[in-house]
């Protein structure tokens, strides 16, 4: 059995290892009942950096997910009827336990996942301001009468919860992807269904336990661990769940959107990215740079929004990479949870297998390595961060999401060029650039075809704002007064008060 000396938690009873069903904790003993449907009672979960198991989580049933679906059902009328002022009341209570235990979600996420301690920090705040913010505007979702057309009638809009939903997530933000999804479901009225990644299903288990502390009432959140293949049939098949959000890759959102169909299910979609970074000739270099290693070091790269393809202008092509060198050469690669730490590892071999793949691919077909390149001696898992400039699209690179530490360069000479070739994806979900020129401001933005678009900043994610793409990176919006829409639907009320 795995220990907890190694984590040094102030309250190791955050670290759960049963999943959260009715407000009940079930132990991995307890799936016994399981046959076919699972090779394997249980799953390990390992710290990505030294491959240790730091906790083992249930593969629940195919009946039991089922049961949780009625537990979910049963809580929803009652839970919905409760005003959004006392619903804000229980997410607010929620969001200052998050925040009193926010050194310990940090350690469990970084244990599990490998991202920088400072990184799993800024991860909670974030996740938590979901919370708040949804605890707020759950009060805030208004209806509309309508003038009438006929002085016997009259038109009102009604906004309600859509019922029970559910919410798929994945390993890369434990903590966020969760609260972005549950906070709002849960303002709005609705029930909610969590699989985590089963590579990072402890952070979300933590979070279970301080809701439970918070007055959560039982099925209105729980947190459903297992294969993915089973818990997905039920997600999608039961018609009891009116809604699903679902974070992760294009391919698995597409077999997902195709299950749903014969129950006909709302549908919110944040997928894969392909992000550009542009940096025209009038861009401030210092800025830029800095908004780089900002948004394509994250998480070692691990991000759907990290910048993807890079664009630089041929003026400033030397000098660019001069800078960027000299700051990719200076990051700290090593333990998460050393504090000067600034990459994790990748999170697992795949991850890995993947980034040396599309380099090698890339340099076999002429690039030019401008540093990094190789494992790094860390851990096994992990990969320094790595500069290849020469790019031609008949490179995988040039077209694939990586989802790791290497930043691909191209050069080009003119604005139509870049945009052309920014928008030649079939994804949509972040872009980047940089100008100083207001004109251009506006054509840029305007002619990327991506859902979010930041200019001058590496850094676009907060709760204020509307989060999500389009084309094949998704539909859906999370965050912002948009987000607290995808929960609720729209009911016409038409009356003869003759």
């Amino acid at each position: 059995m795995p220990t907890l000396q190694d984590l040094k938690l102030q309250d190791p009873s955050l670290l759960r290892q049963q999943a959260f069903i009715n407000n009940q904790w079930i132990n991995a003993s307890e799936t016994s009942n399981n046959t076919n449907d699972n090779d394997n009672d249980t799953s390990d979960v390992i710290n990505p950096f030294n491959g240790q198991v730091i906790g083992t989580i249930p593969n629940l049933s195919k009946e039991q997910i089922t049961q949780a679906v009625t537990f979910a059902h049963q809580a929803q009328t009652k839970w919905a009827k409760k005003t959004a002022k006392e619903r804000s009341h229980i997410l607010n209570k929620w969001a200052d336990l998050i925040d009193q235990h926010k050194e310990d979600l940090a350690t469990i996420m970084t244990s599990e996942q490998g991202k920088p301690i400072s990184e799993s920090r800024g991860e909670i705040d974030y996740a938590n301001s979901f919370i708040r913010w949804f605890a707020e505007e759950g009060k805030r979702v208004y209806g509309d009468v309508i003038p009438t057309t006929d002085k016997n009638l009259r038109y009102v809009i009604l906004k309600q919860p859509i019922g029970v939903c559910a919410a798929i997530t994945p390993w890369n933000f434990p903590a966020a992807m969760i609260t972005r999804k549950v906070a709002p479901a849960l303002a709005a009225g609705c029930t909610m269904l969590v699989k985590p990644a089963t590579e990072t299903p402890l952070t979300a288990l933590a979070l279970a336990e301080l809701a439970l502390r918070a007055g959560l009432p039982a099925g209105v959140l729980q947190i459903i661990t297992g294969k993915s293949s089973i818990v997905g049939e039920v997600f999608t098949q039961d018609d009891r769940i009116q809604k699903l959000s679902f974070t992760g890759s294009t391919e698995v959102g597409r077999t997902l959107m195709s299950q749903c169909a014969s129950t006909v299910k709302k549908l919110s979609m944040e997928l894969g990215g392909n992000a550009p970074f542009i940096v025209f000739e009038d861009a401030n270099l210092d800025h830029a740079v800095t908004g780089l290693i900002a948004s394509k070091y994250r998480n070692a790269g691990q991000t759907c929004v990290c910048a993807n393809r890079i664009y630089v202008h041929s003026s400033i092509k030397n000098q660019f990479l001069s800078l960027f060198k000299q700051k990719v050469d200076a990051l700290n690669v090593g333990n998460g949870m050393n504090s000067d730490v600034e990459i994790g590892p990748l999170i697992n071999q795949d991850a890995l297998d993947k980034v040396q793949k599309l380099l090698k691919d890339a340099t076999d077909k002429g690039a030019t390595l401008v540093t990094g390149g190789q494992n790094h001696h860390a851990s096994d898992l992990s990969f320094e961060p790595t500069i290849i400039t020469d790019i031609s699209d008949d490179m995988d690179i040039a077209h694939e999401e990586i989802f790791g530490p290497i930043a691909p360069v191209f050069i080009f000479d003119d604005e139509e060029q870049v945009m052309n070739h920014a928008n030649k994806t079939i994804y949509g979900l972040a872009a980047y650039f940089y100008t100083q020129d207001l004109k251009r401001s506006w054509r840029v933005t305007e002619g990327l075809e991506y859902g979010m678009v930041a200019q001058n900043t590496g850094v676009l994610s907060t709760e204020v704002a509307p989060f999500g793409g389009i084309k094949q990176s998704g539909f859906g919006r999370e965050g912002s007064k948009y987000g607290i829409e995808e929960y609720v639907t729209t009911k016409y009320w038409c009356v003869d008060i003759n």
